[in-house]
């Protein structure tokens, strides 16, 4: 698993390439939370372009964020999920928390 952070003006875009499972969860997790707070963004979009599998792991780590900082002015969004990533997350309800953006 490999995360890619790009922040430009309030928003941080997150890319994550490969699989987001129980084996990289803690990984992604520690990095996101570490990441997210040093860049002060009041946006974060997850990019999921390159996202190839997750698994309810990957769920948590999602939901996880949106409550370790649900105290702070930062919103979350989701953006280009493959076929089969948007169903896991459809299936989860994740969209009512995090809805889809389009992005160039």
């Amino acid at each position: 698993m490999e995360i890619l952070y790009d922040r430009s003006e309030n928003t941080m875009r997150i890319t994550l390439f490969g699989e987001l499972d129980e084996s990289s969860a803690e990984s992604v997790r520690n990095s996101l939370d570490r990441n997210i707070v040093l860049s002060d963004a009041a946006r974060v979009i997850f990019d999921f372009s390159r996202l190839s599998f997750m698994d309810s792991s990957g769920i948590g780590v999602l939901v996880g964020r949106y409550k370790k900082f649900s105290g702070r002015p930062v919103s979350f969004f989701i953006s280009s999920p493959n076929p089969t990533v948007d169903k896991i997350l459809k299936l989860s309800g994740i969209y009512t928390i995090m809805p889809v953006v389009e992005t160039a």
